[in-house]
């Protein structure tokens, strides 16, 4: 490997190792909306596909039943309000009514919250009759009965009666029991198919937000393991599933069933535009006892809170897309805690945050001091590695190296220390990046011209739509995007141009990555925006601090030269490291004698 004159190996290596995981981040959500977006192409504008975007009306379901044959019922406690359909006897209608859904006429929270309205969700089992005739529930006209805080619906078929029974119960559960009599003369299936179709309504601001965490989640192997689908078609043949829901950004619509789902498949379909983001369609089969259909189920309409999740004890808790592994631990483990400790206080949540980020710093403060320090050093020993490269310009490249590693070991620099920084920033910067947009407490909650954390800002509307900015600018993405370039400046004015051909000039690079965190951050979280706008803004304050006051070049190079006057012993990198220029000089030199003979 050549040395890049004028260049820190540990600033290159950081630099190297942040930019591709953040930029892996940025194509990899924008690679993801790209998919969508050319699957919207490539779907043909049929007649279906309005109809699937504008849901058809109960009249239209089934010709056969006129609107006043269709009856309504209701149950409500304080969490919920439903209503029932003597159609298919479903639930037609679910309202959360502690929140809110956000309206684009006023740009507030001020709509009624529904998961279900409008036949968005249609239920049912379907099997065959002893003719070959598929009868699906959905189709049938079932008669109300009300009692307390159950309603009974009961339907005939051929001389058969199924019953729906549901339950509403404390907070986000509704009971829900089949029950048929007579069914083993009308079919000789010993399964039926449980079909659902489910179109996800539009209730944030953030629309490619909320449609990216609309997906199918289900937990399988006795509520012991969990798996989800956002984007792909839904396979899962062999396992048994214990719950099957269909998850928003803050909220989801769960079905268990107590003796499991098999062979479930399941398909989806994103909208452009309109009322709803998605279309989920889901196919399972529940198992007939002597021909009958006697099964119990549960229906959660649940808010994503961890907390209530977690007393569920049904693996709902892996619902809220908070990480893998130590990510995930990270946010339930450190960010969610600290965010409520401090947002116990009464303080709004634009400052809770702001607190949390200078927390946050004060824990890296050792690692960036390190950072800072080994700067100041590569500063200080910078004319030997430029006199060097000066002397080795036209030699062997392996020597010239050789000779930097034996400065950067006299001088007792140790040029990996510089990936520290970076490898920590990594994992923290992820978590964050699941915490924002997807913690349901910062959800409604505003600061400055931000109405809403959990979504962008968008103070500046622009005239039209631009590629991967969207309709607007959010400023609390202008001002990150500016204290980073700010930083970027600062910690960049060491580096030189380089002065072999070929190589990058990484200053431009440099630049240049601050920008595209304009296009990332405009429609993320302006929650995200903030606490890395005050992060960066810390950033430039402590470069201040120990630049200015802690540091001293004088001292630090006192200490260089007392290194050098020390012996060392080689550490096992920089001896593995020797042993392999050693190791290939020698055989360079080797095929340099076969070439003379």
């Amino acid at each position: 490997m050549q040395q890049n004159n004028g260049l820190d190996k540990s600033q290159i290596i950081s630099f190297a190792v942040l930019c591709l995981v953040l930029f892996g981040f940025m194509f990899y959500f924008q690679n993801k909306q790209q998919k969508e977006e050319q699957v919207k192409a490539g779907q043909t504008k049929t007649e279906q596909v309005k109809n699937a975007v504008k849901p058809t009306q109960a009249t239209n379901i089934n010709p056969n039943v006129t609107p006043n044959a269709i009856k309504v019922s209701n149950l409500s406690n304080k969490e919920l309000n439903l209503e029932f359909s003597s159609l298919g006897g479903q639930i037609s209608k679910v309202e959360l009514l502690k929140y809110k859904a956000y309206d684009r006429k006023t740009d507030k929270a001020d709509l009624s919250l529904n998961l279900i309205t409008k036949n968005n969700s249609n239920y049912g089992f379907q099997f065959k009759d002893k003719t070959g005739k598929t009868i699906n529930t959905k189709d049938l006209v079932f008669s109300p009965s009300v009692s307390g805080n159950t309603v009974t619906m009961t339907a005939n078929y051929n001389e058969a009666v199924i019953q729906f029974i549901y339950t509403l119960k404390d907070e986000y559960t509704v009971d829900f029991k089949v029950r048929s009599q007579g069914l083993a003369k009308v079919t000789s299936d010993t399964k039926a198919d449980f079909i659902w179709d489910y179109r996800v309504r539009n209730l944030e601001k953030g629309r490619a937000q909320e449609q990216s965490h609309s997906e199918f989640s289900y937990a399988f192997n006795n509520y012991k393991d969990y798996d989800y689908d956002g984007r792909t078609t839904m396979e899962e043949p062999d396992e048994t599933l214990n719950w099957v829901g269909v998850k928003q950004q803050f909220f989801s619509s769960v079905i268990e069933a107590k003796n499991g789902f098999t062979k479930s498949t399941g398909n989806q379909e994103a909208f452009e535009e309109g009322e709803y983001l998605k279309k989920l369609d889901y196919a399972g089969q529940v198992q007939m006892t002597g021909n009958e259909l006697n099964q119990d189920f549960n229906w959660y309409f649940l808010p994503l809170d961890l907390k209530l999740l977690k007393t569920y004890d049904k693996n709902f808790d892996d619902i809220l897309p908070l990480g893998w592994s130590f990510i995930g631990w990270m946010n339930r483990g450190f960010f969610m805690p600290m965010y409520n400790l401090i947002a116990s206080w009464g303080i709004t949540a634009g400052w809770v945050i702001f607190l949390m980020t200078i927390i946050v710093k004060l824990i890296l403060s050792p690692i960036m001091y390190k950072q800072h320090k080994l700067s100041a050093m590569m500063k200080v020993i910078r004319p030997e590695i430029d006199e060097a490269n000066a002397k080795f310009k036209d030699a062997d490249p392996m020597k010239k190296q050789q000779a930097t590693m034996e400065i950067y070991r006299k001088a007792g620099v140790n040029q990996m220390a510089g990936c520290l920084p970076a490898l920590v920033q990594i994992p923290i910067f992820y978590a964050l990046f699941r915490f924002f947009p997807n913690f349901i407490d910062l959800r409604g909650q505003g600061f400055w011209f931000a109405k809403d954390l959990t979504a962008y800002d968008d103070l500046i509307k622009l005239p039209m739509k631009v590629p991967f900015l969207g309709d607007h600018l959010s400023i609390f993405a202008i001002a990150c995007t500016i204290v980073i370039l700010i930083y970027t400046v600062m910690t960049s004015g060491n580096m030189q141009q380089p002065q072999q051909e070929g190589m990058p000039n990484m200053k431009v690079l440099m630049y240049i990555f601050p920008i595209t965190f304009l296009f990332f951050l405009n429609t993320s979280a302006s929650g995200l925006s903030w606490y890395y706008f005050v992060s960066n803004a810390i950033n430039i304050l402590i470069i201040f601090v120990i630049k200015y006051i802690i540091l001293d070049e004088k001292k630090i190079h006192a200490q260089i030269q007392a290194n050098k006057e020390k012996p060392k012993s080689e550490g096992k990198f920089q001896k593995r490291m020797r042993e392999m220029m050693e190791k290939a000089q020698d055989q360079q030199k080797a095929v340099e004698q076969k070439k003379k003979k």
